[in-house]
């Protein structure tokens, strides 16, 4: 019978019994479960991604009972399930330049010399059991049984190059975007894996036969173009873009199985309370402005408001001289609302708004009246940098289109806004999570650890997820090997080789291969992304039964 376990408060991860590690493509159960799921269309999942034995299903809290849910999905685990894809097309070949800088090492672990590994990694043909991880990653089987046993790096990678191919935990794949990994490079092609605008936008699908073929050198085919959606003629003009500001709205929901994340914004609170202030539907596109300094024109009238990381804000008329300095700007002839933080306030044409630099917190969010109209891609305005899906992020010059407006709401006031939440922070900001759905793969006493221990975020922290520093938290020695690639939840704490966790934000790879010891409710998960470098965390740790 299938177990269930929960993964936060909002999935559920459904694993086969023991002894059913069907990995082989031809008749991979995982896939096969996730196809009948994805074509019940129960209510309230959002995504559904398969691994290697078992199936990741998230969920809207609240939508549904967890109890019901979890009848629905085991009379589908126990009914037929499709047939898998049969191979219609010939084996894809891969040019590959074997000069990874994990070679070595990888021919250190398995006792074979480099032209060994390279040898017996081309030799083999290799057939995709399902997509995850990042879009157009494919997991490939069928990996020499001398490479089998190589494990992930102890420490991911902050990034891997575009092309990269690599080898962990008995698969095999190619890196369609520079990402943050922990599988073992052993080359690199430039094969196209993802291209959003092609049809359909990833090279490998379930069941096809790949190879990887040695070449010296590989033939440099420039990426893929892409559109340019922002130097168009609309009416918000960025004069000054900050550290960082990107396009975003709640993302791209549905598409985790093809390794395409939710993404959009990283605090989904802050930017549906912005949006209704001005009187959008919450999940109109806003603008993402990291450590604030953002300075725009507009050039039409307009109704902003600003949320999230607490900001000065300035507003300045075009009359004003200061209005395209960087000093702070006067009261220019037009008598303008007084912009404040958490309102709404009218803007008037030619005026220049500038945000200053957070007092607490990371990320603000400011909305007008009618949504950033630029097209969508996959479903969503949401800038993706890393599945590179979306405008990029903003540079002087760029020009924004805005939609109609719509009748105000009354304004958005349930519950606290960011600003009073990030007020009263402590010196460590506490998190709630849910233990599982891999705490056995830790030693007894890791839960107490988390439970009782302070994280330290770590520069190397981004929208993909925070690196954090603390207490190791160390693995049962029950559970020596490798974890087979599963799909993860937003909020996820991964625990690297090196017994450091990782907190999966919203850019999260769907899926991967280090244990998760327990996962933030969602609830939470906005505060988590205003956390800066050098915050403390600690964390409140529950259990959870699906049942």
């Amino acid at each position: 019978m299938i177990q269930i376990r929960p993964a936060g408060d909002a999935a559920l991860l459904l694993e086969f019994p023991a002894g059913a590690d069907d990995t082989d493509p031809g008749g991979n159960g995982a896939a096969r479960l996730a196809a009948a799921i994805r074509a019940a269309a129960l209510p309230g999942v959002v995504d559904v991604v398969p691994g290697a034995v078992t199936v990741l299903v998230s969920h809207e809290p609240g939508r549904s009972s967890a109890a019901d849910l979890v009848t629905r999905l085991r009379a589908l685990a126990d009914g037929p399930t499709p047939a898998p894809p049969a191979a219609t097309r010939a084996a894809l070949v891969l040019d590959t330049v074997y000069d990874g800088p994990d070679l070595a090492a990888v021919a250190t672990l398995t006792g074979l010399r480099p032209a060994e590994v390279i040898d017996r990694h081309s030799a083999a043909q290799y057939r995709v059991g399902w997509l995850g991880f990042s879009p157009g990653f494919g997991y490939l089987t069928g990996l020499d049984p001398a490479l089998a046993g190589v494990p992930r790096r102890a420490t991911p990678r902050v990034s891997v190059p575009t092309g990269s191919v690599a080898i962990a935990g008995g698969l095999t794949a190619a890196y369609p975007a520079a990402h943050p990994g922990g599988w073992q490079l052993l080359g690199r092609t430039d094969a196209v894996l993802w291209d959003a605008d092609r049809d359909p936008p990833a090279l490998l699908s379930p069941g096809l036969r790949v190879r990887f073929r040695p070449v010296d050198r590989l033939s440099g085919a420039a990426p893929p173009s892409r559109p340019d959606w922002l130097r168009e003629s609309g009416p918000i003009e960025v004069l000054q873009p900050g550290p960082l500001t990107t396009v975003q709205d709640l993302g791209r929901p549905g598409l985790a199985h093809l390794g395409v994340p939710r993404g959009g914004a990283a605090d989904p609170d802050s930017l549906r309370r912005a949006n209704l202030l001005v009187g959008n539907s919450a999940g109109a596109a806003g603008l993402e402005v990291t450590l604030g300094r953002l300075a725009v024109r507009f050039h039409d009238a307009a109704v902003v408001s600003v949320t999230g990381a607490p900001v000065s804000l300035a507003l300045a008329t075009e009359s004003d001289p200061g209005a395209d300095s960087g000093a702070a700007p006067g009261r220019g002839r037009l008598d303008p609302d007084e912009p404040r933080h958490d309102a709404a306030f009218a803007v008037p044409a030619g005026s220049v708004l500038r945000l200053g630099a957070p007092t607490t917190g990371l990320r603000s969010y400011l909305a007008v009246a009618g949504g950033i109209d630029i097209r969508p891609e996959l479903g969503s305005r949401s800038t993706d940098r890393l599945a590179r899906l979306g405008p990029p992020p903003l540079r002087p010059g760029d020009r924004l289109p805005v939609g109609r407006a719509r009748s105000r709401s009354d304004p958005w006031g349930h519950g606290p806004t960011r600003t009073e939440v990030l007020s009263a922070s402590a010196a460590a900001v506490a998190l709630r999570v849910i233990a599982g759905p891999r705490d056995d793969w830790f030693a007894p006493a890791a839960l107490g650890t988390l439970q009782t221990g302070s994280y330290q975020v770590t520069p190397a922290s981004d929208r993909t997820g925070l690196r954090l520093a603390g207490p190791t938290l160390a693995r049962s020695d029950s559970r020596p090997g490798e974890l087979l690639s599963e799909g993860v939840a937003a909020g996820s704490l991964q625990v690297t080789h090196d017994g450091q966790p990782i907190l999966l934000l919203v850019d999260h790879p769907t899926t991967g291969g280090y244990p998760v010891i327990a996962v933030v409710v969602s609830a939470d998960l906005g505060l988590a992304a205003q956390l800066r470098p050098g915050q403390r965390i600690r964390f409140d740790v529950s259990r959870a039964s699906p049942d």
